[in-house]
């Protein structure tokens, strides 16, 4: 078998490649073995990714254990929690396709045999897949691991408290020394977000697809059993590459993207999936939209109770027999392919038929759902010709009707909420924020969790072209396409149309006529790129569309043979 990585190694003109090797330690056994790169995150930006430095050794120590030579390095990470309503969740969505094109990058560049790459928040998960699937070696996704939740008058908490919590102690429902408190133990513990925020629902995405250790997503980050996983990621990249397969594009096709939607609407799961599964199909070349989103969706029930919709956290998951509970039951119940493979060369049935039953209160059976048709929804009408998203778990009530209140960009709107300028039965719209408008596409959570705090949750809708975090609930529908920027419907809304949602009939409307919308979009003019340099101005001319993955090329690169 020759390998890749003998490009840079063989021959009397190699001489000089092979002297860099030495130059970091390797000997004559280390350098003629297979070179697998280990790529994290580990580092200062969040603690969602500081889990990253001890599995990173044990997934090196498990190459070397297997018979390669592991080649570590990093990649950047941009933390939406310390990012969020500000400029700098600009560059949140934007960091996904840098971290898909570092890889690429270094993969290609030092022509590595195989890779083992680690994902923690939440762009870093579909970036390191996407990553994967482009360069198509052997490859194995390995989830840093979530959070332990903290504990605050007498119940689990998340970071998702301590943001709703400003809007509580701005009208009174909680004292500021209570916030202090929540504070200081909302993260007791490095790792990502302990909900089925988008970390989490990624790591089972990645589950989903074949691409990772299987059962392993919902271990908590700080837990002594990651090591054994890291480790056995180590092993099975060496394994697939004797065996020559599966590739990450053997693993991520049609059937695997469903399933990857399917885990996302049993679970709740963020919205932000409907970005990211999109995106790593195109990378694989596979063609898939929103609308093939919405039909996993429409079919797939509910049967996990998980917050922000619901109760319980990745960690109560790992507790009853984690992700694998929910992957044996959706395939029981017809609702996710069973003969995909997964790394292990084994299929994702194989690989899961182990798993208990599910306990009936954090994982229900698909007969007991806690809804029929999934936790989100994709609505249409002529507000959204291309669709937006609603994450309807947990609602207490699907249709919204109410008058618009338009702003053009996130501060101006969150600075109404702040001073809570506006009112109950209001559809507060943020606009010009999408891909290509923000550039960036910003996510809304201080916002929309701030209305929550102030026992508006439902009172008001939220629409924007923006996203939302997974975290997100209430009344918000995010993603909305074409965006304003482009001159998508959002762009004609002035201040006073009336809305109309409805989440049970998918639909998602301004009650004016064709004339008048017509008449408003020929008197409409673009507005002035905001970034006229920098990665923000590069990224606002490449990025598509959001219910296409807001991707940045057209996918399924190839490279000439080395």
């Amino acid at each position: 078998m020759r390998l890749r990585s003998s490009i840079t190694r063989d021959g009397i003109d190699r001489t000089p490649h092979r002297a860099f090797m030495r130059a970091m330690g390797l000997d004559d056994a280390a350098i003629g073995k297979p070179m697998i790169g280990v790529v994290s995150m580990k580092g200062e930006t969040t603690p969602c990714n500081m889990t990253h430095g001890p599995q990173v050794e044990w997934a090196k120590q498990g190459v070397e254990a297997a018979g390669g030579t592991p080649r570590e390095f990093t990649t950047i990470s941009v933390s939406d929690g310390i990012g969020m309503n500000h400029e700098g969740m600009k560059f949140s969505l934007v960091s996904r396709e840098v971290i898909a094109d570092s890889i690429e990058a270094v993969m290609q560049g030092h022509a590595y045999d195989g890779l083992i790459a680690f994902g923690g928040c939440d762009k870093t998960l579909p970036g390191a897949m996407m990553g994967m699937v482009r360069v198509n070696v052997p490859s194995v996704f390995v989830y840093g691991g979530a959070a332990l939740p903290g504990r605050f008058g007498g119940r689990d908490v998340t970071v998702l408290d301590s943001y709703e919590a400003v809007g509580a102690v701005q009208t009174g429902q909680m004292k500021e020394a209570e916030l202090k408190v929540l504070e200081r133990v909302a993260i007791p513990a490095i790792g990502a977000c302990a909900g089925q925020f988008t970390a989490n629902t990624m790591a089972m995405v990645s589950e989903a697809l074949g691409l990772t250790v299987p059962n392993s997503a919902m271990i908590p980050g700080v837990y002594a059993e990651r090591s054994a996983i890291a480790q056995r990621a180590g092993q099975i990249v060496l394994d697939i590459l004797k065996r020559g397969g599966p590739l990450p594009r053997d693993l991520v096709t049609r059937k695997s993207i469903e399933n990857g939607c399917a885990i996302v609407a049993a679970t709740g799961g963020s919205t932000n999936a409907a970005l990211h599964l999109p995106a790593i199909a195109n990378e694989a070349g596979v063609a898939f939209t929103l609308d093939d989103v919405e039909a996993v969706f429409a079919r797939t029930p509910l049967i996990g109770d998980l917050r922000p919709g619901g109760r319980f956290l990745a960690k109560d998951v790992h507790d009853i027999g984690g992700v694998s509970i929910i992957i044996r039951e959706l395939i029981r119940s017809g609702h996710m392919h069973g003969d995909v493979l997964t790394v292990t060369g084994r299929t994702l049935a194989q690989e899961h038929d182990g798993a208990p039953d599910p306990d009936g209160e954090i994982v229900r059976r698909a007969e007991n759902a806690i809804r029929p048709d999934g936790g989100l929804a994709v609505l249409k009408g002529n507000l959204a010709p291309d669709g937006a998203l609603l994450k309807v778990a947990g609602l207490k009530s699907l249709v919204f009707e109410g008058i618009a209140r338009v702003f053009d960009g996130e501060d101006a709107c969150t600075a109404a909420v702040r001073k809570r300028d506006y009112q109950a039965g209001e559809v507060l719209i943020i606009r010009y924020e999408g891909p290509k408008g923000g550039p960036g596409m910003r996510e809304m959570l201080g916002t929309t969790a701030i209305i929550y705090g102030q026992q508006m949750g439902e009172k008001v809708a939220l629409l924007t072209d923006g996203r939302f975090s997974g975290a997100t609930r209430g009344m918000c529908i995010g993603h909305i396409a074409p965006e304003a920027a482009v001159g998508g419907p959002l762009a004609l809304v002035q201040n006073g149309d009336r809305i109309r949602i409805d989440g049970a009939a998918r639909t998602i409307d301004v009650l004016i006529d064709d004339a008048e919308m017509q008449r408003r979009k020929a008197a409409w003019t673009p507005p002035k790129p905001r970034h006229a340099a920098g990665l923000l101005a590069k990224y606002a001319q490449l990025v598509g569309q959001a219910d296409k993955g807001a991707v940045t090329h057209a996918g399924k690169a190839e490279w000439p043979e080395a």
